[in-house]
């Protein structure tokens, strides 16, 4: 149940999706793979919003080439502690009811399952596919959603993928793209991580329309969005048994 100081705090929301919404977001378990561009507005607005355990995960500490897009880091941030870390020093000054666990690992095969099986949805905030393919053959596996988003320049997409609902990121992508240094401008970073965030309350509240089976792309200079509907691929090495198995 949610007690005076939530109700007062979120007032505003409530009155959008009322009592019993909000209820499910402070039962949420949401793990955040990334605490960069994508993860800082994610965790922030996921903290805004009353989720009540979240699990950040990243390896590194904050840098000065970060500071363009990675909003939740100042100056003072730089190369002293790793970025989850730091990022619940800050979370916690926002929204000191809510549970936060760090991890300052990177995410591999050997402890995926260890950091992500307690968590309900993961979001993938990351800025590489390798990592993104292993996050989603576990989530495929684990039968947890995924929210994927990932940025460019003034580029960006998002799904959200649901297994045994809707294609996998390895429908989406089978072959990863060059491994490469890419521009970023933090505007664009903000938005997506923004609908990140938006994505994980839409699914867990029930509230609104997700982007299931759907890819949306906007390319913010020239002010162009496109919405792609997507289909899983019927020989998948990832989803097609388990998408079988969910509609026999």
């Amino acid at each position: 149940m949610l007690n005076k100081k939530e109700l007062r705090r979120y007032e505003r929301q409530i009155m959008i999706f009322g009592e019993n919404a909000q209820e499910k977001l402070k039962k949420a378990k949401v793990a955040i793979v990334g605490l960069g561009g994508l993860g800082s507005p994610v965790s922030i607005y996921l903290t805004a919003a009353g989720i009540g355990y979240l699990s950040l995960v990243d390896e590194q500490k904050p840098e000065l080439s970060n500071l363009n897009r990675q909003i939740l880091y100042g100056e003072k941030d730089l190369k002293r502690k790793a970025k989850p870390v730091s990022a619940k020093e800050k979370l916690k000054q926002l929204n000191s009811q809510i549970k936060i666990k760090t991890c300052s690992k990177r995410i591999c095969r050997e402890n995926i399952e260890d950091l992500l099986d307690d968590v309900d949805i993961v979001v993938d905030a990351l800025d590489n596919f390798e990592t993104r393919y292993l996050l989603n053959e576990f989530c495929v596996k684990s039968r947890k959603p995924l929210i994927h988003a990932a940025i460019e320049g003034f580029y960006g997409q998002i799904t959200t993928i649901v297994p045994g609902r809707s294609p996998c990121l390895n429908c989406l992508f089978p072959s990863p793209p060059k491994k490469i240094k890419f521009p970023i401008i933090g505007v664009t970073a903000g938005l997506f991580g923004v609908l990140e965030a938006n994505e994980v309350i839409k699914l867990i509240t029930g509230y609104g329309d997700n982007l299931i089976s759907k890819l949306f792309t906007y390319d913010l200079l020239r002010n162009k969005g496109e919405w792609i509907e997507v289909k899983p691929n019927p020989s998948c090495p990832v989803c097609s048994e388990s998408f079988r198995l969910r509609h026999q």
